[in-house]
């Protein structure tokens, strides 16, 4: 494709990426659906990995509701899990449950009380004292007093969950003094730490506009507290969780990252500037977060890919101690029909407290999935750069070449993609660039067709004439072998004449010249193009051809000698017919010369041949003309017969200067092919070589008499014969004393 028609294309490309960096900057939904996508199958791929010992997960499984009965259960039994999980040495305790009501085993428990002592009272006699026993008991069996006193009493640190109502429908009607009970409930959960720079606004931030927290009792035994909200993207998928949920100008961290706090020792702190969230901090641990505080989550696997202890196990003594010690034990439902199910990329049925255990690993190791701060400027980078790399490259390719291109750079960007998310746990944008490159490709691809389809009507019209059907048809199919206006290309031209066709035309009436020479020039042409040759011109009897472009020739110089040979075998048997039919024969002269030339379509803007034209296309025609002097029927230049191998069979004719030249020309006849000479015509061969060397060493005498041998061998040897009259007029009329062996022709 030439320089005009690669403008379009790139108009194409550029066109292409800004529309893609502008989709890229808005956000088109199904677009981002289709990325968050892609973000799944680099999980899938990446395969699952294997989380720190640090995490074990006590679950309310099927096992634990068999064998303790359904839950809810009474928070005595909670509190006994407490317990032993704080005599095992279990250094924190997390909550994925909340104590959001009273228990409503307590009010049972004391309604029974009060029947048992209305009837003491009307039946005992009188002065029995057991009231006191019964308020005492009361007390005892009260549920959350018990939860609360073991929290206090625990070894363990207990970090209590919660959530937050986040969405603001009758919000204003909710009164603000109960709001302030719950805010109070929740004060574990706020981060202490927070500097907020005087330009900050809040971009995206999640506001809450009301928690449920525990109850008092129980928020006030613990310190510690954590939302477990969980905002799934617009597929359904949890694939990040929020580090930061505001309420009333007041920042209150998840579970996850309140519990990896208290495991660490450290206090969790919340910078926020103009752009949103700026920083989260554990001590001096960054956890990276985006501008509205959530942290993509980095999942380890499926199901159970962290440690799993039936909570009955736990109550019954039924665990090695060692397995809990100094471990974070995270408390929640797995029980079908109790838990909290959620969608992951690893699977559509996962607990949520699998969810806030992955965040806990994810901030104890370090082992993030993140967007960095330049990512954006990368995605838009691979944008420009791929756009731009295909608007200049595709052009300059059929469609194969194209669409190996196309795929490469898409598989490159794939395996980058996935690269980074493998190995270092960064998010590249898929499709967007892969949406650029694709739309770049196609456009591209529809305008050379369109172009090609032009083109190769062009090239169908006009080469169709002059070049064989199967050149044509790998010109249309590879156009970027033609140059149009002229190229210099390395080529064979063909020069031939009928020799005495003026003198045969005269005895003819036009019809029959017509007919004889449509018929001699249509057997001759069929030749050349069955080797692919490409017919220049008709000049009344002669042809003018080359070999070797417009398409490539392998060994061209060996293809036009063999259709030269298979051109005089043909005419000598067209002969043989029209001496039957009692038609004039025909013999014809051949030059041919191997060198390079200007080929191109030339002419006017209206009427243009695609023609060959230089030093070599002369030389060509003067060697034609050459036989002439020596009888001969097919003379090429020297490199001709060096190049065309072998297998062909040449003699060295002489040394001579044409017309026009200034350097002589070393000329070579074609005898034929090697299998088909005969012993005769090799010694003729050898006898014509050594009166040649005579020739020039001025020996007159002994050069006869080798070109009479050759006579001898090959009967009527017209080049051999012009030797010998040659050497017998130097014999009598020597050259110059400086004579090379230099034959001056003195005509064309």
């Amino acid at each position: 494709m030439n320089k005009q028609n690669q403008i379009k294309p790139f108009i194409i490309a550029l066109i292409t990426i800004c529309a893609g960096i502008s989709a890229y900057l808005a956000g088109i939904p199904f677009l981002n659906k289709i990325e968050l996508d892609t973000i799944d199958f680099r999980f899938k791929f990446r395969g699952e990995l294997k989380p720190d010992s640090d995490i074990v997960l006590a679950v309310i499984d099927e096992k634990s509701i068999e064998k303790e009965g359904k839950w809810i259960w009474p928070r005595s039994k909670i509190a006994d899990l407490i317990t032993k999980l704080s005599q095992a040495g279990t250094k924190v305790i997390a909550f994925d449950i909340g104590f959001l009501e009273p228990d409503k085993n307590d009010e049972y428990s004391k309604d029974i009380i009060e029947k048992v002592k209305a009837h003491i009272l009307e039946t005992a006699p009188e002065g029995y004292e057991i009231n006191n026993y019964l308020e005492e008991l009361k007390s005892q069996i009260n549920q959350d007093m018990l939860l609360a006193g073991a929290i206090k009493e625990s070894q363990s640190r207990i970090v209590l969950g919660y959530f937050f109502h986040t969405y603001s429908n009758n919000a204003e009607s909710i009164e603000e003094s109960i709001i302030s009970k719950h805010q109070d409930n929740i004060a574990g959960s706020e981060y202490k730490i927070v500097s907020t720079s005087p330009d900050f606004q809040d971009t995206g931030i999640i506001d809450a506009s009301i928690p449920q927290s525990n109850i008092k009792i129980i928020s006030d035994s613990s310190k510690y507290a954590g939302h477990f909200n969980v905002e799934p993207d617009i597929d359904g998928v949890v694939r990040h969780i929020p580090l930061v949920i505001k309420l009333k100008e007041r920042f209150y961290a998840p579970l996850s990252l309140v519990t990896a706090s208290v495991f660490l020792e450290e206090q969790i702190s919340i910078g926020l500037d103009q752009g949103g969230v700026k920083s989260i901090n554990i001590g001096t641990r960054s956890i990276p977060a985006d501008n509205r505080g959530n942290m993509f989550i980095n999942y380890y696997g499926r199901e159970k890919t962290f440690t799993h202890i039936s909570v009955t196990d736990i109550l019954n003594n039924a665990v090695d101690a060692e397995k809990l010690r100094n471990k974070i034990v995270m408390l929640g439902a797995t029980a079908i029909g109790i838990y909290d199910m959620r969608v992951t990329p690893f699977e559509s049925i996962f607990p949520g407290l699998e969810i806030h255990a992955n965040a806990v690993e994810n901030i104890l190791s370090g082992n993030y999935i993140q967007r960095p701060e330049w990512i954006p400027l990368a995605d838009m980078f691979i944008i420009l750069f791929s756009g731009l790399f295909l608007g200049i490259i595709l052009p300059r390719f059929q469609i194969l070449g194209a669409t190996g291109i196309f795929f490469t750079m898409l598989l490159s960007h794939i395996f980058l993609g996935y690269y980074l998310f493998k190995a270092h746990g960064v998010v590249l944008n898929m499709i967007y660039p892969v949406l650029v490159m694709l739309l770049i490709y196609m456009g591209v691809s529809v305008y050379n067709y369109f172009m090609e389809s032009r083109q190769k009507a062009f090239i169908k019209e006009a080469f169709s004439r002059y070049l064989a059907p199967s050149v044509v048809k790998k010109l249309i199919e590879s156009p970027e072998s033609l140059v149009l206006g002229g190229e210099e290309r390395y080529i064979t031209a063909f020069f031939s004449d009928v020799q005495g066709f003026t003198s045969i035309s005269e005895k003819l009436s036009p019809t029959e010249i017509a007919g004889l020479l449509n018929e001699f020039l249509t057997e001759m042409t069929d030749i050349i193009l069955k080797y692919e040759g490409t017919v220049d011109k008709y000049e009344g009897d002669a042809i003018i051809a080359f070999f070797g472009a417009p398409n490539y020739i392998k060994n061209q110089a060996e293809v036009a000698c063999r259709v030269c040979i298979e051109m005089q075998k043909r005419l000598a048997e067209l002969r043989i017919k029209w001496k039957n039919e009692k038609r004039p024969e025909m013999k014809m002269r051949i030059g041919m010369c191997t060198g390079f030339a200007v080929v191109g379509n030339m002419g006017s803007k209206n009427r243009m041949d695609y023609t060959m034209i230089g030093d070599t296309v002369n030389t060509a025609a003067r060697l034609e003309g050459a036989n002439k002097l020596y009888g001969s029927y097919s003379i090429v230049n020297e490199i001709t017969a060096l190049e065309a191998g072998t297998d062909i069979i040449f003699r060295e004719l002489d040394l001579i200067l044409t017309i026009g030249k200034k350097k002589p020309i070393k000329i070579y006849e074609i005898i034929g092919l090697r299998n088909e000479i005969d012993e005769n015509t090799s010694h003729g061969l050898t006898y014509f070589s050594a009166g040649l060397e005579n020739y020039r060493k001025q020996n007159w005498s002994q050069a006869i008499e080798f070109f009479e041998k050759v006579q001898e061998s090959i009967p009527g040897d017209p080049p051999a014969q012009a030797m010998i009259n040659r050497c017998r007029e130097y014999k009598e009329k020597p050259p110059t004393e400086n004579w090379k062996g230099i034959y001056i022709a003195r005509e064309k």
